[in-house]
């Protein structure tokens, strides 16, 4: 069976690192997997593109002029027809809606998966009602979370269709990478506590950054790490230097050696508001970090308080800054929660072949 991917991409996030991680899988079974992925003119984002392509993925990009292009439809289609792809597989709105239109009237079964949606303004909120609506005649419909299923029977898609599938991960790169951002030859080294998540609202890096600050009154010696771009890194920046933090905070933008960089860490912050199954969590439980993170979405089926992780209530600087002065300074604590974590997804959370 041939599997056709299609996105509109804004860098390396959860859901391409889920369509990464399913092609592989799918591509080293007797099924197949080729990404048709987004050029859009106003931010032509072809990171996955090239990853995948890198990694002998097959990848083709599909031209996106404005906010809406018609011609995006018909390449949607051609591309399934030459490709003689067997199910047409969408993620995200953009992706859903264009998929849509283009094979309304074929026979190619088209499937999405949805990761959540964020509600942050009114056009996303629209955005996100017209996903939906055009979602009710999918052949199949992928929840990552208990929370997105509930969202879909709201909107109208029919009970039957909805189906409830976690989010895999290939442990592999993750085993044994190397430390990108700490030095080899020094064995003194500050602790380094990271974020990863794109740079916007829901993800609470907000918080993260005010917390960072009251953490660096009790352990000055602490250096913090953002990865990942966003529409309010210029806000956040700006933070920084309104806190007065940016000699210990460092933002890296978009990285191609994210397993070392989990690699790296002391601790792991997933401070968001909002979330479905975040992947940046599974790859930094597959890196055996200790993680601490806010109860939304999907979450607590990750990160069980205690056990496999710290779990906060989401907008709570103060707590979250206790739990890292806490955590930092114990390196058995550590150890045994990130231990913990690897061992739950090799036993839940790795794709099967």
């Amino acid at each position: 069976m041939k599997i056709l991917h299609i996105i509109s991409s804004g860098g390396m996030y959860g859901a391409e690192a889920v369509i990464l991680n399913m092609s592989r899988t799918l591509n080293e079974s007797t099924h197949s997997s080729i990404l048709g992925v987004f050029s859009n003119s106003a931010n032509p984002n072809l990171q996955l593109h090239k990853i995948a392509t890198a990694q002998g993925i097959e990848s083709h990009l599909i031209s996106c002029t404005g906010q809406i292009d018609r011609t995006v439809s018909t390449s949607i289609r051609d591309l399934a027809a030459r490709s003689n792809a067997d199910i047409v597989h969408a993620h995200g709105y953009k992706a859903d809606i264009y998929s849509y239109f283009a094979l309304r009237q074929s026979v190619v079964p088209r499937v999405s998966t949805c990761h959540t949606w964020y509600d942050n303004d009114l056009t996303v909120s629209l955005y996100g009602m017209a996903d939906r609506f055009v979602l009710r005649s999918y052949a199949a419909v992928v929840a990552v979370s208990e929370e997105v299923r509930q969202r879909l029977l709201k909107a109208g898609v029919c009970r039957e269709k909805i189906h409830i599938i976690r989010n895999g991960i290939d442990l592999r790169p993750f085993d044994k990478a190397p430390p990108s951002l700490r030095s080899i030859s020094s064995l003194d080294q500050p602790p380094i506590v990271g974020l990863v998540g794109r740079l916007a609202t829901e993800k609470g890096v907000d918080i993260f950054l005010r917390a960072a600050a009251r953490v660096l009154v009790e352990l000055p010696s602490t250096k913090f790490v953002v990865v990942g771009e966003g529409p309010d890194r210029e806000q956040l920046e700006l933070l920084i230097d309104e806190l007065q933090i940016s000699s210990s905070v460092s933002m890296l933008g978009r990285r191609d050696d994210m397993p070392s960089v989990y690699a790296s860490l002391d601790i792991m912050v997933s401070a968001s508001r909002q979330e479905g199954l975040p992947i940046a969590i599974l790859e930094g439980m597959a890196s055996g970090l200790p993680i601490i993170a806010t109860a939304v979405g999907a979450v607590p089926t990750l990160v069980f308080d205690g056990r496999t992780g710290v779990l906060i209530a989401a907008e709570n600087v103060e707590i979250l800054a206790s739990e890292i002065i806490k955590l930092l300074p114990n390196q058995t604590r550590r150890q045994s929660l990130g231990s913990a974590a690897k061992n739950l997804l090799k036993k839940s959370f790795q794709p099967s072949g």
